[in-house]
């Protein structure tokens, strides 16, 4: 995914601090097409893919609603948050607008800061919200005498704080990678990869599966899916928290390679 960046940078001064630069790259994001059209489409996937689940009624007779509504449109969602995350650095290395940044703010991990937290609060933004409405249509088209409900709080609050912390992980991959196609099959193969190879690992499933993000989203919501044998014993707010050491890991690198490295 592209990111065709021909904005006038906002001017920020030598001195400018966090809450200036959060406030450039916020005008940065909502002025490039790409960023808001990848916005636009990770708020309808989910709720999309409800309506075709509750339609076809293609669950688990033991599964939940919430869960059911939530996980169809869970990888599209997470490739979209992912990819959100990686253009917000990736197009500005690539149209060499980053020069003009770090000029503007020569705090280098500021403007990484800046970038993580209007990925992080754009996606949280918009999933939460998304995944409400999921919910609701999956409780308005489907029987809750025949599937259970689930329990939409806190699980939806943990879904939001997931994606997030995905799309903080494409821009932590996104600024060693500097190269939008690679950052994002990176981060493709982050989401995909431990769910294709987990099923092959025996008795070894559980803790791939368990430290994955997928995992992670099958317990929030629920899923009939999240097994001890698939995805680990270890809770649904634990887990994730063990997930975002991947986020953790993504961001002390980038950190490293803009301070060290030349834009």
């Amino acid at each position: 995914m592209t990111m065709t960046t021909s904005v006038t940078m906002p001017a920020v001064s030598a001195k400018a601090g966090y809450r200036e630069a959060v406030w450039s790259e916020w005008t940065k994001f909502r002025t490039v097409r790409s960023s808001v059209v990848t916005a636009a489409l990770l708020a309808l996937v989910v709720p999309a893919f409800a309506v075709v689940v509750a339609a076809t009624e293609s669950l688990q007779p033991d599964d939940t609603i919430l869960g059911a509504s939530v996980l169809g449109g869970a990888v599209v969602a997470q490739l979209l948050a992912a990819s959100l995350g990686t253009v917000l650095i990736t197009g500005e290395f690539r149209s060499g607008t980053i020069r003009a940044t770090l000029a503007a703010c020569p705090r280098r991990l500021t403007v990484l800061a800046a970038k993580a937290t209007v990925a992080a609060a754009t996606v949280f933004a918009v999933t939460l919200p998304a995944g409400a409405a999921a919910f609701g249509i999956g409780v308005v088209m489907l029987d809750d005498d025949v599937y259970a409900r689930g329990d939409g709080f806190p699980a939806l609050l943990g879904i939001g704080l997931a994606m997030a912390s995905l799309a903080v992980l494409g821009v932590g991959i996104g600024t060693i990678v500097r190269h939008s196609a690679g950052a994002v099959t990176t981060v493709v193969a982050i989401v995909l990869l431990p769910g294709l190879v987990a099923p092959l690992l025996g008795d070894a499933e559980r803790w791939l599966g368990g430290a994955s993000l997928n995992g992670v989203l099958q317990k929030l919501s629920q899923s009939s899916d999240a097994t001890d044998e698939t995805v680990g014993s270890l809770g649904a707010w634990p887990s994730l928290l063990a997930v975002t050491a991947y986020t953790v890991a993504a961001v002390l690198g980038a950190s490293w390679v803009l301070r060290h490295r030349d834009a």
